[in-house]
């Protein structure tokens, strides 16, 4: 993973197989005595985790060690987040208030909070309780439908707030453990543990009509009230957030979904700084899809994509005795099949590789035209 923000962990022994190195004495977990710096989240150095005493500890099952470190190291980076927002009443015109509940995680010791989009997509307001009970009003500082991804702030004291630290979502694979902690139906920092049950899913966007791509499936429990909190690997790293589950209960099944963290660690820098994610713009406004690639239709007027030469259909028209006829003729329009030299299969993959770029980007977009294949260079602009 790029690594725009702090510094990596070193190498760890291994606490699945060696216990003793995930809990090695009896001890306060260590913390940063310092803020941390903005724009350093996620990557404080994680503190030793606590041993267990005397004979306890040796009763301890390597597999309770490692769950107990994992929930000692992290719990206090827990966050309730609690939503109030009105719905109407089709009978009566009137607002009636409702409440929503939903987890998050610290990120950093300016009280900035992570949570999912939908935990508190049209708040009035947000409170946010931290481990020691005292609940702060929450400021919604950005937010990212397409990723499910928001950024709160509260103020609180440093001492209080206890940031978690980033893994690496690349390095993950199938069967690896995971643990998420969160606040199902309102129990507050409660464990669940699990494995990972398959990488690289596809979820739709609730808000938009994109996926979230490579996202985490897990057999750990998730239920209502789980959404926003972390889930992390054998060493206390937060490695997503844990987002929704495949039931048709509302329950948990065995099937729970997490966003990686590399994805939310690309946006929410720009959550914080912009309060909106600022993807670069290809002035493309409608294709097509087929089996061979992108049939570009319509190019929006002035935008990067006309300025750089490429193609879309055309209006011609067509006479027939007193009646005239429009239609779209498909032959003259570029037919995209890469980004860059990355197959552009559909739309996805298409805006999975413009929007990996910034504003100002050069990119090769490879086309079919007039049966012959052609690179060429476009300038990505500043999105909307």
């Amino acid at each position: 993973m790029p690594q725009a923000y702090g510094q990596t962990q070193p190498p760890q022994p291994d606490p699945q197989r060696n216990p003793t190195a995930a809990l090695p004495q009896r001890a306060s977990p260590q913390f940063p005595a310092n803020p941390t710096p903005a724009g350093s989240f996620g990557y404080a150095s994680a503190g030793a985790a606590p041993g267990m005493a005397g004979s306890l500890d040796d009763e301890l099952t390597a597999e309770e060690r490692v769950n107990i470190a994992v929930y000692e190291n992290v719990n206090r980076s827990v966050v309730n987040i609690t939503t109030q927002s009105v719905r109407g009443d089709r009978f009566f015109w009137m607002e009636i208030p409702s409440e929503g509940e939903g987890s998050g995680a610290i990120i950093d010791r300016q009280g900035h909070v992570l949570t999912n989009f939908h935990v508190v997509d049209g708040a009035r307001a947000i409170q946010v309780t931290l481990f020691t009970g005292k609940s702060y009003d929450a400021e919604l500082v950005g937010q990212d439908p397409t990723n499910d991804v928001a950024v709160l702030k509260i103020e609180a004291p440093a001492e209080d707030l206890f940031p978690v630290v980033f893994g690496d979502s690349t390095r993950l694979r199938v069967g690896q453990r995971v643990f998420a902690i969160g606040n199902p139906f309102g129990l507050e920092r409660t464990l669940t543990t699990g494995i990972i049950s398959s990488l690289n899913r596809s979820l739709p966007s609730r808000r938009t009509n994109r996926t979230i791509k490579q996202i985490i499936q897990i057999d750990a429990a998730i239920n209502p009230g789980n959404s926003g909190g972390p889930l992390l690997d054998s060493r206390s790293r937060m490695i997503g957030i844990n987002t929704a589950i495949a039931s048709r209960t509302g329950e948990s099944a065995g099937v729970g979904f997490a966003i990686p963290i590399n994805t939310i660690a690309r946006v929410v820098p720009q959550l914080i700084r912009n309060g909106r994610v600022l993807r670069p713009e290809i002035g493309i406004a409608k294709v097509l899809e087929t089996e061979e690639g992108l049939l570009i239709a319509t190019l929006l007027p002035g935008g990067a994509a006309e300025k750089a030469g490429l193609r879309g259909m055309s209006i011609r028209t067509k006479r027939q005795g007193l009646l005239v006829f429009e239609y779209l003729d498909r032959s003259a329009a570029d037919l995209i099949v890469a980004v860059d030299g990355e197959p552009a299969k559909n739309v996805d993959d298409f805006l999975s590789c413009i929007e990996s770029r910034q504003p100002g980007d050069q990119v090769a977009v490879t086309v079919v035209r007039d049966g012959r294949k052609l690179d060429v260079p476009v300038r990505l602009e500043m999105g909307e």
